[in-house]
């Protein structure tokens, strides 16, 4: 199963949360990003190692937070 991790960032684009999670595929994975999302997030974003899966809401894609 490939390894996701599931980003949680605020308004200014500082971390709310992240997790990491097994996931079958990259459906999968949105899904559960969905799924465990905080109240307090403002965008999510999917990563496969250095491959940005999904992001919502939809913007330009950026280079990954350190």
């Amino acid at each position: 199963m490939p390894a996701y991790e599931i980003c949680y960032l605020r308004n200014d684009g500082t971390f709310a949360a992240a997790l990491a999670a097994n996931c079958q595929n990259d459906k999968q994975a949105k899904i559960l990003a969905h799924a465990m999302k905080l109240e307090s997030a403002k965008r999510i974003e999917v990563w496969s190692g250095e491959r940005l899966v999904y992001a919502r809401p939809q913007t330009a894609e950026r280079p990954r937070a350190a």
